[in-house]
């Protein structure tokens, strides 16, 4: 259930109806102009309230919400330039990348991967991207 408000002109926030963004007052996505802004995303499914189980499930559920809001903005995830990558786990790296390289393969962002404590010990991935619009070819 993504949806789009107009805050200002120019600018554009996107929301994924996650109990999250309502709560803590954030956007699933924000977009300025060419440029999307897509925050820390995880494997939730918003629709069941459901966290899927392991990394590599939650790395592609992870990658439909961000398909979600990336759509939103008239975007795809081939128009991601940049991608951060927290993974709780370090024996996550493997199954994670995997998932990404499925998702990724051909786009080749700019990437960053760490390892960091999240906020829930059942999430084992999140990540935050940046895309681009009407790049020229």
């Amino acid at each position: 259930m993504a949806f789009t408000i107009i805050d200002k002109p120019g600018r554009s926030l996107i929301f994924s109806g996650s109990s999250f963004e309502a709560a803590y007052s954030y956007s699933r996505a924000v977009v300025v102009g060419a440029q999307i802004m897509l925050s820390g995303t995880t494997g939730y499914d918003y629709a069941t309230e459901t966290l899927a189980e392991g990394a590599a499930e939650q790395t592609r559920q992870l990658f439909r919400n961000a398909e979600k809001a990336f759509a939103e903005a008239g975007a795809t995830l081939a128009d991601v330039v940049r991608v951060r990558i927290y993974i709780a786990r370090a024996e996550d790296y493997e199954p994670v990348m995997a998932a990404f390289a499925e998702a990724f393969r051909g786009v080749n962002p700019a990437c960053t991967t760490v390892q960091a404590g999240l906020f829930d010990p059942d999430i084992r991935v999140e990540m935050d991207m940046d895309a681009v619009l009407d790049v020229p070819a």
